[in-house]
């Protein structure tokens, strides 16, 4: 049973993933481990039937149809990239009819089906060829039976057809380094050396062994020694070109070229940073892959020559790199060193850039990519305090360098205040209590008087802020930042969520009548504007959120029918509410029932909407319809009555998007019955 057992094991990814993605119910997905382990069982007898193999691959072709139509033809699933469940059951159909084959391999109609399964799975290629996992699937089928031409040839027709695709180059580049490392371990094995050409012939000067004298044999002789002298230079030649295509196959000529098309095609540092991480993990020799991360980083610089995250990975190269065990004392401090200084320059050169639009965005991203690396350092809990200290110090110095020139960046300047409030708890921390907080209201009175920043540039600041008030400050300094925050920055919904957050009431501590006035005043602040609208219904949102840290029912009722009547809720609260309510579980039946209206109640409220709705509002109502009705079906078990609400529905705008809806879930509640039955 060890094999079935490593069978399950290996199933496990696939079916995570196909539950991850809404293709499979948790109960068809244990329905389906059932299933492959009573096969799995099957096929470690000791006497084999053909037929076990065969039922079980014909169930796995099942399996992938079902999967494929869920995919095409579910309205509600989400656009997911490429994953491991797309091709999992096609490899499980393969490995099934080779597992049959080592058993019979005389059998001549397992071949033929074995060919049709063959010639059926190599048509996606064909049917999808701007799908790249496609390609990367049929070049590893070649490359498991040593076809690295053929693989080759598949990953270079992918790459004409999806230069966009980072996963393509990156596996591209991947071969190229697997060929390298064949022909090395096959070269030494031959014995083939890679030490420089050198002529053996000898000299063709007087020596040459020829008499003057006789014109005939002179004649012949001369024939002769050039014939002789045109092989020699010919061998001589093919032996110093093939010893230096050799040698440039070693040195990494091929992976250079390959790098050089990635970067020319697709200049994007989500492509650079891929395949550094390849190329250093990849089993090479230290001075290859040295010299082929020189190369890549060379590339990056002439590609991406301005580029934030590029200066970020070239500038963290030696910190990335370096294994964690040698990544420690001297050595960390002078790989951090280095990484500070080049960013620091890097922030200085863009400084001097005669292009003032690109100048302003440049400078914003390189700052806060600067920002971000001493924040992620000085979070590290085995970092040394010293060395915290002197990146806070360096950030803190660009700070006051850009203020004698330039406006400050307001990432450098929130960083700055969170790197402060985390440190005061050093032994020797970076400044007092007293004085962060007259920094971070200096910074936000700052970035407020600065018209050329934009309010999301200028959030960070102020929620830096805040934070440091709740931290070292009173409960009235607190209440005035807030207060500051909302008429500075009026309408982010950050701002507004900070305090919300602390005011707004949950079952643990704020479930009184005092903490509702006091986020009822601020609802009607947020409504005293149209241009708070996102604030009002993100803060609603908060509200919906809580519903269930209520004590009772009627709490839940009477906070509902609040915000129906004054709080002009979007759709998408009444979603929020009813999934909130549907999460609820009831002890017993006079709960079960009370829960049921408020449902209802919270259903009649989404699907009729409210007065002055937009446009894509509306489409709500039909979410609404196929939301009630689904919970009947499938929570309460009453089909008649959640089809009567679904052919009231019908004849709206949102029909056809109503009946696939329904006809899921419809298909879910068959798929949940079968496998109870057949549980039972």
């Amino acid at each position: 049973m060890e094999r079935v057992q490593f069978q399950q094991e290996q199933m496990l990814a696939e079916l995570k993933d196909l539950g991850e993605k809404g293709l499979f119910s948790p109960t068809e997905i244990k329905h389906i481990i059932k299933k492959r382990t009573a096969f799995e069982t099957a096929l470690v007898r000791r006497i084999p039937n053909k037929n076990d193999y065969l039922r079980y691959a014909a169930y796995e072709m099942g399996l992938e149809a079902l999967r494929r139509k869920r995919a095409r033809d579910s309205v509600e699933l989400p656009k997911s990239p490429p994953s491991i469940s797309d091709h999992a059951l096609t490899r499980r159909q393969f490995h099934i009819f080779e597992r049959a084959l080592k058993k019979f391999k005389s059998d001549v109609s397992l071949w033929q089906q074995y060919l049709r399964l063959a010639q059926r799975a190599g048509a996606p290629v064909q049917l999808h060829p701007r799908t790249p996992a496609l390609y990367v699937l049929a070049a590893a089928h070649e490359l498991s039976y040593g076809g690295i031409r053929s693989a080759r040839v598949l990953l270079q027709r992918g790459l004409r057809l999806n230069d966009g695709s980072v996963e393509m180059w990156r596996e591209y580049v991947r071969l190229e380094l697997g060929f390298i490392e064949a022909m090395r371990r096959r070269w030494d094995l031959l014995g083939i050396s890679l030490s420089s050409g050198k002529g053996k012939g000898k000299s063709d000067g007087d020596g040459n062994g020829v008499d003057d004298d006789d014109d005939d044999d002179n004649a012949h002789g001369d024939g002769e020694l050039e014939l002789e002298q045109g092989e020699r230079a010919d061998k001589a030649e093919e032996e110093v070109m093939g010893d230096a295509a050799r040698r440039a196959i070693m040195d990494g000529a091929i992976v250079r070229q390959a790098i050089d098309s990635a970067a020319k095609a697709l200049p994007k540092v989500e492509l650079f940073q891929s395949l550094q991480t390849l190329i250093a993990s990849y089993p090479t020799p230290e001075s290859l892959r040295s010299a082929l991360l020189d190369h890549l980083h060379a590339r990056m610089t002439e590609v991406l020559p301005g580029d934030a995250a590029g200066v970020v990975l070239r500038a963290t190269r030696a910190l990335a790199l370096t294994p964690a065990e040698d990544l420690a004392g001297g050595a960390l401090v002078d790989a951090l060193r280095r990484a500070n200084e080049e960013m620091l320059a890097a922030i200085e050169t863009d400084a001097h850039t005669d292009n003032m639009a690109r100048h302003f965005e440049s400078s914003e991203a390189m700052t806060a990519a600067y920002a971000q690396f001493i924040e992620e350092w000085c979070g590290k809990e085995d970092v040394d305090a010293n060395i915290k200290l002197y990146l806070v110090g360096n950030l803190h110095s660009l700070i006051k360098r850009r203020a004698e020139t330039r406006s400050p960046a307001p990432a450098l300047l929130a960083a700055h205040i969170r790197l402060l409030i985390t440190l005061a708890h050093l032994p020797t921390p970076p400044t007092q209590p007293s004085r962060i907080l007259r920094i971070a209201r200096r910074y936000t009175s700052t970035v407020t008087v600065l018209s050329t920043l934009s309010d999301s540039n200028a959030v960070a600041v102020w929620l830096a802020r805040l934070n440091a008030e709740s931290t070292f400050g009173s409960v009235d300094s607190v209440a005035e930042a807030w207060t500051s925050a909302r008429r500075a920055i009026p309408t982010h919904s950050a701002i507004w969520l900070w305090g919300a957050d602390r005011c707004c009431p949950s079952s643990s501590s704020r479930s009184t009548a005092s903490s509702w006035e006091e986020f009822d005043a601020l609802l009607a602040e947020s409504m005293s504007d149209a241009a708070l609208r996102e604030v009002h219904q993100s803060l609603l949102l908060r509200v919906a959120d809580s519903l269930n840290g209520l004590s009772n029912t009627a709490e839940r009722r009477a906070r509902i029918e609040h915000i129906a009547r004054r709080c002009l809720p979007s759709a998408h609260v009444w979603e929020r509410v009813f999934t909130v309510l549907t999460m609820e579980d009831d002890d017993d039946d006079e709960a079960e029932t009370e829960t049921e209206r408020l449902l209802r109640e919270v259903y009649e409220y989404w699907r009729d909407g409210t007065a002055g709705e937009v446009e894509e509002e509306k489409e709500g109502k039909g979410k609404a319809t196929l939301a009630w009705a689904k919970w009947l079906l499938l929570r309460k078990k009453r089909g008649d009555e959640a089809m009567k609400v679904i052919a009231r529905a019908r004849g709206g705008r949102s029909g056809a998007v109503l009946a696939r809806g329904w006809a899921a879930v419809v298909q879910q509640q068959q798929a949940e019955a079968t496998a109870e039955v057949e549980e039972g």
